[in-house]
């Protein structure tokens, strides 16, 4: 029986949301900050650790996400692009033979997509990217084995690890899901305002 990998969540905050004009990972959703909706769904999801990269107005994240059992760590490099918030993060992992790669300003990603991606991870037959997507489009968050760790800290500027897909495209395995909230960040204030929407 194959033993259940030990799966690490990394929460990318360290944004300076220059689309949306103020820091959406502060925007009020409900009673209550965005990066905090988000990083609670990533705790119910009942990973291993949390690690939680912050930036721009790291301070304030931090107090956005104070009581919760997460692992902060402060990408002093933030403004150089997203590449060295992900760096960052994965060399604050202790242990873990994959890593959950989720964004800030996402709070809307169901618990059933997630557990489908660690269910498909399966670095025996070459399974190692395991990828959301909806009607067609690929979304976050995204599961990358640490068999691409050294990869993923070896980009730089503002290009995430998506890129990589192409390069390691004979380990992506896509999974299909109804859950829209893969597709739904808070880049502008229209999106922010269609997230406040689905969210009683």
């Amino acid at each position: 029986m194959r033993q259940a990998p030990r799966i690490a969540a990394l929460v990318l905050a360290a944004g300076t949301s220059t689309r949306m004009g103020s820091n959406k990972l502060l925007a009020d959703l409900h009673g209550a900050p965005l990066v905090r909706r988000t990083v609670e769904a990533v705790a119910s999801w009942a990973l291993g650790e949390i690690i939680v990269v912050t930036g721009h107005e790291a301070e304030k994240i931090a107090e956005a996400l104070e009581g919760l059992n997460v692992t902060m760590v402060h990408n002093t490099d933030y403004t150089s692009g997203l590449a060295t918030t992900l760096r960052r993060g994965l060399d604050a992992i202790v242990y873990a033979d994959a890593v959950l790669v989720c964004l800030g300003d996402m709070p809307l990603v169901e618990a059933d997509i997630v557990h489908h991606l660690i269910a498909a991870f399966d670095p025996g037959n070459h399974r190692t990217i395991c990828v959301p997507v909806y009607k067609g489009t690929r979304g976050n968050p995204v599961l990358w084995g640490k068999a691409h760790f050294a990869a993923m800290t070896s980009l730089t500027g503002d290009r995430g690890a998506k890129g990589l897909m192409e390069q390691f495209g004979e380990n992506v395995v896509e999974i299909e899901t109804s859950d829209e909230g893969i597709l739904l960040d808070a880049d502008t204030p229209e999106a922010l305002a269609r997230i406040r929407g689905k969210i009683l």
